[in-house]
This record gives C-alpha cells, sequence and structure tokens, in this order.
C-alpha cells in the first residue's frame, strides 16, 4: 500500500499508525530517507492493501476508523484530497486492510506460473522483499530467488529439484506468507518471535528449481517440438509423466553435482537421458545445477536446506564433512518434526552432499511426508504441520 507523506511524517509515525515495525518499513523503502521525507513522496507501507469505501449516510471519519479498526489519522493519510469534516454519500474513500490471511493457497497444483503470479502477489504487499532471476531452465523459464531478512547469517532453502515433488515448492511458498503475515503484524510463530529473526537472518529462496520438469509433471508435454518428442521418447510415449522427476532434458538435477559424481555416474542404471536418475554426461552440464551452484558459491550460505519428498526423515552428513555443529541441528531437527534423523545415505552427487563437502558447513536434505510420488494435495495440512518445525528451527538455531 502506498500513502503519500505529509508535512511531519516519518517512517516512525507510520511504524506506530499502522502497527508495522520500523524496521520492515525502513526495508520497504531504501531509496527514501527515514529522517527527511520529501512531502508529497510514495512510501510503501508493508502488510496493508487499499481498498475502496463508498460513504454511507450518516458516515464519518470516526465512525469509519471504529468500524475499519483503523486510526482516523490513517483514514486521513490515505484520503488527503477529501475534507474529514464533510463526507458526502456515495463519495469514495481509500481504507486501508490489514492482509492477515494467506495469499498463497497451498491447496492448489503448483506449477510455475503459480509460482510467479504468487512471488508477484507477494511482493507488491510486503515490498521489503528482495527478488531476482539466477538463471534461466532450458526452456527459458526464469529461476526465481527470493531473500527475506537483513542478518549476517545466511539460510538457504530450495524446492523442486525433482519435478514430481513440486509440493515443496507450496510448502516452502506457504511458509513464506506465514512468515510475512507474522513479521508485519508482530505476531510470533509457535511462540518465536520473527522480527528478531528477520534483523539475525536473511533467508534466502529457490522455491522451484526444475520449473520445465514440474509443469510437465502437472500440464503435459511442452509446446516446443522438439523437448515434446523426446520426452514422449523417454516416459515410453506416455503421457503420464507423474514419475518423472529430471528436467526437460532427462537429466537427474540432484545428481548432478561434483561430489563422487562419478560415482554415481558408474553404478546409475539409465545410461542416457531418462525420467529420473541419470546424473548427465558430466557434472553442472544443466542449466538449473549451474545457476544453483553459482548462487552457492556467490552467496557463502552457512547453512542450506533442500525440500525433496517422501520418508519423513532427513539427512544431514556427508563423507565426514559435516561440522559439528550438524549434528546438534540434527537432534534439534528431529525433536520438533518427529523425522528421523540419518546422518550418511549411500548416495552421492546431491546438491547437500556437494554444498557441505564443499564449504564443510550444515546442509540437509528434507524427505517430506510418505507414500508414492508425487504426494497428493490430501497431505499437505500433515506434511506442512510436521515439517514447520523445521523452518523455523533452521532459523533460530
Amino acid at each position: 500500500m502506498q500513502v503519500i507523506a505529509r508535512k511531519g511524517d516519518s517512517f516512525w509515525y507510520y511504524s506506530q499508525l499502522f502497527g508495522v515495525p520500523l524496521v520492515l518499513i525502513e526495508e520497504s523503502n531504501l531509496k527514501s530517507k527515514a529522517d527527511n521525507l520529501i512531502i508529497g513522496s510514495e512510501v510503501a507501507i508493508p502488510g496493508f492493501q487499499m481498498k475502496r469505501y463508498n460513504v454511507m449516510s450518516g458516515d464519518s471519519f470516526w465512525s469509519i476508523a471504529m468500524k475499519t479498526k483503523m486510526p482516523i489519522d490513517a483514514l486521513i493519510l490515505l484520503n488527503q484530497n477529501h475534507n474529514p469534516s464533510v463526507l458526502q454519500v456515495g463519495e469514495t474513500l481509500n481504507i486501508p486492510i490489514r492482509v492477515t490471511t494467506r495469499m498463497v493457497d497451498p491447496q492448489k497444483k503448483y506449477d510455475s506460473n503459480e509460482l510467479s503470479r504468487d512471488i508477484q502477489s507477494l511482493f507488491r504487499v510486503y515490498p521489503f522483499l528482495k527478488r531476482s532471476i539466477i538463471g534461466q531452465s532450458v526452456l527459458k523459464k526464469p529461476l526465481c530467488h527470493i531473500e527475506l531478512g537483513k542478518g549476517k547469517k545466511k539460510v538457504h532453502w530450495n524446492g523442486s529439484f525433482h519435478a514430481n515433488e513440486w509440493i515443496t515448492t507450496s510448502v516452502i511458498m506457504t511458509f513464506l506468507n506465514d512468515y510475512l503475515i507474522a513479521i508485519t503484524t508482530n505476531e510470533t510463530l509457535r511462540g518465536i518471535p520473527l522480527v528478531p529473526i528477520y534483523e539475525q537472518v536473511t533467508l534466502s529462496l529457490v522455491p522451484m528449481v526444475n520449473p520445465d520438469g514440474v509443469d510437465l509433471v502437472l500440464n503435459g508435454v511442452p509446446a516446443k517440438e522438439k523437448y515434446k518428442c523426446s520426452v514422449l521418447e523417454m516416459n515410453q510415449n506416455s503421457h503420464d509423466f507423474t514419475g518423472w522427476k529430471a528436467n526437460i532434458r532427462g537429466v537427474d538435477l540432484n545428481n548432478q553435482y561434483p561430489a563422487c559424481w562419478q560415482i554415481e555416474k558408474d553404478r546409475k542404471v539409465p545410461k542416457s537421458p531418462a525420467p529420473r536418475d541419470y546424473p548427465g554426461d558430466a557434472p553442472l552440464t544443466e542449466p538449473e545445477a549451474i545457476a544453483m551452484a553459482e548462487l552457492t558459491l556467490q552467496e557463502n550460505f552457512d547453512m542450506v536446506v533442500a525440500f525433496h519428498t517422501q520418508g519423513e526423515e532427513f539427512y544431514w552428513g556427508y563423507e565426514g564433512c559435516e561440522p559439528e555443529e550438524s549434528a546438534k541441528m540434527a537432534a534439534e531437527f528431529a525433536r520438533v518434526s518427529l523425522y528421523k534423523s540419518v546422518r550418511y545415505v549411500d548416495s552421492h552427487a546431491g546438491y547437500k552432499d556437494w554444498f557441505i563437502q564443499e564449504f564443510k558447513k550444515p546442509g540437509f536434505t528434507l524427505e517430506l511426508g510418505k507414500g508414492i510420488n508425487p504426494l497428493p494435495l490430501s497431505q499437505f495440512d500433515q506434511i506442512y504441520q510436521k515439517v514447520f518445525g523445521i523452518c523455523l528451527a533452521s532459523l533460530y538455531l
């Protein structure tokens, strides 16, 4: 929501007027000077939307303020061209409405278009979010990166490395939405205050690493004839892509990293592009995997969490390269989720494996839910409830 600055207004005053933490208003208006607002300049107020209201008989600013539970000066601020002493029936006013419900709908199939729409919607209401494009998929779809927070500690999450595990994107975006609501309303999540976390931790998100694969699973063959033919051939001419994990070229993106890659290459059954498990002809050949590696090297994260399905367990070690603090974090993850903690698993070349090997920092692969991928949306609430504690713990540990 945008307001027009008046003489004597300040970020601090807007914080008090709308009940929004000062740091969020500052971060939403980085081009403005907090101590010297220019009269007539636009200021973004996060966590609010503006709605139109038609004045009825007997209305006054006071009665409307009582009805909407907003301070009178908030109404005056949004309606500077109106005379607060004389309201005409039928006159249209701007009303600030605090956003307290989710904009992300977790009960829908979550393809790359849904992700793009949700990111745009969230950014409009929460302009302190930072968004960027870290690369493109094979089909030139953007690989979206979101950042939240201003702390020195950097925590990274990613989802949908595997196409038929797209529910992980929905989990990440739902938590992001809940986080945004909590910090703009000064609420806690499970008793944890979020504003101090915002100031101490920068959360990095790539919600959908494999948009081409996700869209293939959910929407069927792509329009481009080249890939339409190749995916059908790899899928034995079946239009049922529910078992597809790879990117659109038939490369498993979570087998693309230089962490004993050759071991995976030698022992994997598919020796050519396939719906799953083919690690490629060499490490880091696919644009999606390359973009993730470049982001990770650039940002030097303190911890990474890769969201996958299924098994209700998580993996946190790799070849003895994990630091001592990983064990304490794993114990807390298990406590808050009841997921099984697994230190080592006979697998290589994954993103988490490479991160631990390269940086000697905590890395985790979460296996959400139980069943056969893709897990049904009917499981979402149960999955979310169990993994919610891990999401929080990754920020406060």
